[in-house]
């Protein structure tokens, strides 16, 4: 079973980037093998509304973003993390995210199947917002909502937390390191239980 992890936060050992790390620790565990992408290091142009992803559902601006794309594709499980920036996600990841609309044009606009014969691929979103405010992460949820829709994956849950600002504060989170480890974990193990049924 293949996870892969896309760290959003600009920060190195930010809280979002901890919250990951031991996700995918819980995956691996679990017996995943776990790939980690920071898009802090990659370089990817925003999305530049040409339009050619129409014709063939393949985005032909060259940088980065290039081999990512059938990582997204060819995932299990694909957790997504990211701080809060005024109530949405990264640059970095918004870059991302926006540059997936070949994908939506490859299964909205031609008609096909981003993984075709791939079922029960499942996303995550993992978040941490400074503020405590009611709806921090309302427009962040919209968003991978219809991000892990435009990749043919079911939005499985979201692990979010509020009021944790300064690097490394998350680890002083009564329950958050553990719930994500143990959301890792026991998604391999779902989705290892449904793989074994269907083969039944």
């Amino acid at each position: 079973m293949k996870v892969l992890g896309i760290h959003g936060s600009p920060r190195r050992g930010g809280n979002t980037e901890l919250l990951l790390k031991e996700f995918l620790r819980g995956c691996m565990e679990g017996g995943a093998e776990a790939e980690e992408v920071f898009l802090r290091e990659l370089k990817i142009s925003p999305c530049l509304e040409i339009y050619a992803c129409r014709k063939r559902g393949e985005c032909p601006i060259q940088d980065d973003m290039k081999p990512l794309y059938q990582k997204l594709v060819d995932a299990d499980i694909l957790a997504v993390a990211s701080p809060v920036f005024f109530f949405a996600v990264s640059a970095h990841l918004k870059a991302m995210i926006d540059r997936c609309q070949a994908l939506w044009a490859r299964k909205y606009l031609l008609g096909q199947r981003v993984a075709p014969g791939r079922t029960g691929r499942k996303g995550i979103f993992l978040a941490v917002g400074g503020a405590k405010l009611e709806k921090i992460f309302d427009g962040p949820l919209l968003t991978m909502k219809y991000f892990f829709d435009a990749l043919d994956r079911t939005f499985d849950r979201a692990l979010l937390y509020k009021g944790i600002d300064e690097k490394g504060e998350v680890r002083r989170h009564p329950t958050a390191m553990t719930e994500a480890y143990a959301l890792g974990k026991k998604m391999v193990e779902k989705n290892s239980e449904c793989r074994i049924r269907n083969a039944e």
